[in-house]
């Protein structure tokens, strides 16, 4: 399956072989953030920060069609339990060419984009 590469990085921490599974034009689109970021560079940071914020993060359900997926996760942000969704949509060299996050309920939302926020304000200082 096409997103097999990307969720065996993910569920392995692997963030390099994450980081070579996109496109290097690749399209982030966060649930916390409305306007998407562009690029490899610009995901690869975000990336490292999800893998330290989620925490015993799992992939539950893996659902595929003609050049994208949904990968259905489970995981805790700080207190709260949350419930997310990856939409991959992949380029034909088979690398992830988008990259859609959703997550739900909306307190567990909130919780991660606070410790999201102050994650990569850490990392920009």
């Amino acid at each position: 399956m096409l997103s097999d590469r990307f969720r065996a990085a993910a569920e392995a921490g692997d963030h390099a072989a994450l980081v070579e599974a996109l496109a290097p034009d690749v399209v982030f689109c966060s649930p916390i953030v409305f306007k998407p970021y562009q690029g490899r560079d610009a995901v690869a940071p975000i990336l490292a920060a999800v893998a330290e914020v989620f925490e015993q993060f799992r992939y539950v359900d893996q659902l595929e069609g003609e050049g994208s997926a949904a990968l259905i996760f489970k995981a805790r942000a700080g207190d709260r339990e949350l419930d997310g969704l990856d939409h991959l949509r992949f380029g034909e060299d088979g690398l992830v060419s988008q990259l859609t996050v959703m997550v739900r309920p909306l307190s567990a939302a909130l919780a991660l984009a606070e410790i999201m926020r102050a994650k990569l304000e850490a990392v920009e200082a």
